[in-house]
């Protein structure tokens, strides 16, 4: 398995797929399905998520070390440390480093608001930035979010805590987002704080308008009025709607990497179609 850190400053496009840990035996069907038919796409890596508060924290491990025995992709894991102590934070690290997994995505993340967690020992990611640097050699990503963070004073502030990570980790994976100057003004404001380090945006193509508004809602994006007239116009439709979205995070790629983006990640909601029509239509 290859470092991401080391993937990235060979200086070729990456392209990146991100799954969710299973819950049950059909959803873990589903995954298992998903990963063969994303394969033979040859991603630079793929990512697993971290439920909040550790809830998925064996399944995630479980998950990775499958993708990175069983499979020709590199994956890595997501850790969120919120609610947990640093105790419990170096164990899960540990047993990553143990497993022979070099690669891992540091997110502060939100506990569950429907179990009563302590708050734990850390406030922001770039503490557990810094834990994972002590406990091995891995490759480490962080979140950027071009909008900004919602929990944010300001852009700027958003900015400033974002360059703060970067520079200790050694990439950004975005939020995603529908308008290509966000991410654009994220990177140009993360150079005049004077980083340059890969950040790599975030794809979600819209397949239902439901879904999409309260994901949206969720990370604090802007669902833009223009999209938003697209997708009500065949409404009654779904699969019209999903063409549209698919449509519409095409072109969004297409400008991303014509401006400049160092890659792609997709987030697959551990389904394949979508990702791989896209794929497709960008001749990657």
């Amino acid at each position: 398995m290859a470092k991401i850190a080391d993937i990235l400053a060979q200086g070729q496009r990456s392209v990146s797929f991100e799954f969710f840990p299973p819950k049950t035996d059909e959803a873990q069907a589903m995954l298992e399905q998903t990963i063969v038919d994303l394969e033979p796409l040859h991603p630079s890596y793929v990512s697993v998520t971290y439920g909040a508060g550790g809830s998925t924290r064996d399944r995630t491990h479980e998950v990775v070390v499958g993708i990175n025995r069983d499979t020709s992709m590199t994956a890595m894991a997501h850790l969120t440390c919120a609610a947990h102590t640093r105790a419990q934070m170096i164990e899960v690290v540990t047993s990553y480093r143990d497993a022979g997994i070099e690669n891992l995505l540091a997110l502060a993340g939100d506990p569950p608001k429907d179990l009563d967690l302590p708050p734990g020992e850390f406030s922001y990611a770039i503490d557990l930035v810094r834990l994972i640097r002590d406990v091995g050699d891995f490759s480490i990503g962080v979140a950027a979010h071009p909008e900004p963070h919602p929990r944010s004073p300001s852009i700027q502030a958003d900015r400033e805590h974002t360059a703060d990570k970067l520079r200790e980790a050694d990439f950004a994976i975005t939020q995603f987002f529908f308008e290509a100057r966000h991410y654009f003004d994220l990177v140009e404001s993360l150079q005049a704080l004077g980083v340059d380090k890969p950040v790599l945006p975030g794809i979600m193509p819209v397949q239902s308008i439901a879904g999409i508004k309260r994901m949206t809602e969720m990370q604090g994006s802007e669902f833009p009025a223009w999209l938003s007239e697209k997708l009500h116009a065949v409404e009654d439709d779904p699969d019209a709607v999903r063409a549209v979205g698919i449509q519409e995070a095409t072109n969004l790629c297409r400008e991303l990497l014509d401006g400049g983006a160092p890659g792609l990640h997709f987030y697959t909601l551990n389904r394949s179609t979508a990702t791989r029509e896209i794929h497709s239509n960008l001749g990657l």
